[in-house]
């Protein structure tokens, strides 16, 4: 049985392996806003939450270990606007980001999706709800 109390994400901490990359995916090709912006620390805010980039290897709190190319270590699912899926897809197509699968209705969910990856082979999901 949980102890309970948990209600919601606060941060996401993403660690990097190509720090510059990944923050500059973020910030030029998603166009997320820095919340904070130390050396080995970025941060940006997503309404109440905050996600974070810091760079892969031991730290005070733990070893992340290595992590061979193309494995996704988590996935991330940004919602927005149903009519902003097709004009993602044509701008990251227009910067070079590769697909993962291009807008794609699941009617299941409900959902209209869109599948890419950063530049630390994370899984990234636009998708809009109808």
């Amino acid at each position: 049985m949980s102890p309970g109390g948990i209600a919601k994400l606060d941060y996401a901490v993403i660690p990097c392996s190509r720090m510059e990359q990944t923050r500059a995916f973020y910030t030029d090709i998603m166009g997320l806003e820095v919340a904070e912006d130390r050396q080995d620390w970025v941060s940006f805010r997503l309404g109440s939450t905050l996600l974070t980039l810091r760079p892969r290897g031991a730290w005070s709190v733990c070893d992340d270990g290595p992590l061979p190319r193309g494995t996704a270590a988590v996935q991330l699912a940004f919602r927005v606007p149903l009519d902003a899926i097709d004009a993602w897809h044509m701008t990251l197509v227009e910067r070079g980001v590769p697909i993962l699968r291009p807008p794609t209705d699941l009617p299941h969910w409900r959902h209209r999706t869109l599948f890419l990856r950063d530049p630390e082979d994370n899984i990234i999901e636009l998708y809009a709800e109808y």
